[in-house]
């Protein structure tokens, strides 16, 4: 089975075979115009990427939002000039609600500067 991220989208499919369907060839992207949801299958551990200053108060956060639920926090990336860092945080996620709600309150802590 192949899993392929796209944002906050985890999608499953089977490995690529193009003498079965070639409408999905390996860079086929998924309509974003769509009316659809796509289909995320509940539990799940969901990728949140985590954008701040301060490389403690960002892992802080995280850890403080997701509990009481464990979280795995690794370093991504730091900007050129030093000043912003980025986390990925993977939390197992009961629900759509959940989800939700955990994004939200990444989003409005004070010192997290964006959230994908």
């Amino acid at each position: 089975m192949v899993y392929i991220i796209t944002y906050d989208v985890v999608f499953y499919t089977t490995p690529y075979d193009p003498t079965v369907n070639d409408d999905m060839a390996p860079n086929h992207r998924i309509d974003q115009s769509s009316p659809e949801k796509p289909e995320i299958i509940y539990p799940c551990v969901w990728l949140y990427k985590v954008i701040g200053e301060d490389q403690a108060a960002i892992k802080q956060a995280i850890m403080h939002i997701a509990a009481p639920v464990p979280v795995a926090i690794t370093y991504s990336h730091s900007s050129s000039s030093g000043r912003y860092h980025s986390f990925n945080a993977e939390i197992e996620v009961q629900d759509e609600e959940a989800r939700l709600s955990i994004y939200q309150a990444l989003h409005d802590h004070p010192d997290i500067k964006v959230v994908l």
